[in-house]
């Protein structure tokens, strides 16, 4: 097998799982693109066995400590391993990520489940040319009816891989129907945001909603509009909800006729819309910020932060004395101690003063490995307006 040799004090010696192209000493054996190679230390020491693409800043991805190939087996057991570890966890079996790439000893692979249809991404280079013992494994382990590849995440291209999408197992499907909070939702597997609906934040809809009765709602990047159609259900009113997308919009609508539920649509950037509503001295009771991340890069989090610091100084200047803000951030870039400080700084800058209620923490089907910081993005946090400060 070929493989690497890797640097004295590379970070894979202390337990992470990835070797970038400046922590390898050598190559032996001309490892090619998708090959799984093995990796040694400088004095010849397996550290496992791992998938390596010249073209990406991450030369390669360990997947095992031990030798491993990557045959039908193999991607049998770590999938009814993942359905396993969500078994436990009370995850819904129907409504969740199956497979959470490296969280789940698959790197770049990525499997969300809507009822009897799965959604497929194959995001490493390895695990794209294996992608037909993919699709056997996900069949003999959850018997789906449908497997649509949803490889248009542009990601792929650190990888040198072309973005697609298809249907890779079953009939082409129509749209589904799912039920989230007591609110249904029609998705469309094929062309929505991610795999077709935002299964990170399933477990928070509800969470948010139950301080909604009776208040004045602003959701902010409503998206599908799943955090306001839940709020509506459980009793806000007014709801104001604004998304940038028309095409979003127009599926945020369709859901709300779905549900009988009535929320005020705003098709505007949320900046501007921001503004707007200050300047008409706008005020609401809970406002939502779950923006799409603001960097997918170290070299963006200066102007990340600075987005982050104006969207939640507007907000706590249109929230009541004793308003709610429910926000979050899913950048791994962002981590919660800068998130937090930025917060800090926004309430400094509207002259407000807030208590934190609760953390939002990452949900259980999307697992986080302590020696990989990276499988950490998601962070969130609701917070109470004090009166009188």
């Amino acid at each position: 097998m070929a493989g690497l040799v890797i640097k004295p004090r590379a970070r894979i010696l202390h337990g992470h799982d990835w070797v970038f192209t400046g922590e390898v000493l050598k190559a032996f054996g001309n490892p090619v693109d998708g090959d799984v190679i093995s990796l040694k230390d400088g004095r010849d020491h397996l550290l496992g066995s791992a998938i390596y693409n010249s073209k990406s800043q991450i030369v390669a991805r360990r997947f095992s400590r031990r030798r491993q190939d990557l045959d039908l087996d193999f991607f049998q057991r770590r999938i009814s391993q993942a359905i396993e570890y969500r078994k436990r966890r009370g995850v819904n079996p129907k409504l969740s990520r199956v497979v959470s790439s490296e969280s789940d000893g698959l790197p770049g692979v990525i499997v969300d489940r809507y009822g009897d249809h799965l959604v497929l991404q194959t995001l490493t280079h390895a695990m794209d040319m294996r992608k037909e013992l993919l699709v056997e494994a996900l069949k003999s382990t959850l018997s789906p009816t449908v497997i649509i590849e949803r490889n248009d995440a542009p990601v792929r291209r650190a990888e040198g891989l072309e973005l697609q999408t298809g249907v890779l197992f079953g009939d082409a499907p129509r749209e589904q129907e799912i039920e989230v909070g007591g609110v249904r939702f029609v998705i469309d597997l094929m062309n929505a945001q991610k795999t077709g609906f935002y299964l990170d934040q399933v477990q928070h809809y509800a969470a948010v909603a139950n301080h909604a009765k009776g208040r004045r709602v602003l959701d902010c990047f409503t998206s599908q509009g799943a955090f306001a159609l839940v709020c509506a259900k459980a009793g806000a009113a007014p709801v104001t909800a604004v998304e940038a997308s028309a095409e979003s919009v127009a599926s945020a609508r369709g859901n709300a006729e779905l549900n009988s539920l009535s929320v005020n649509w705003q098709e505007e950037d949320v900046f501007q819309f921001l503004r707007s509503a200050e300047k008409a001295e706008a005020e609401y009771d809970l406002i939502i910020l779950d923006p799409p991340s603001f960097t997918k890069t170290k070299g963006g989090l200066h102007n990340a932060m600075r987005g982050y610091r104006e969207l939640h100084v507007r907000a706590f200047k249109l929230l009541s004395k004793d308003g709610l803000l429910a926000t979050f951030s899913c950048s791994h870039h962002v981590t919660e101690a800068a998130f937090m400080q930025t917060i800090s700084d926004a309430l400094v800058d509207a002259r407000r003063s807030a208590r934190r209620l609760r953390r939002f923490e990452q949900a259980l089907d999307h697992p986080v490995l302590p020696t990989l910081p990276e499988t950490e993005y998601f962070k969130g946090v609701l917070l109470e307006m004090m009166p009188g400060r």
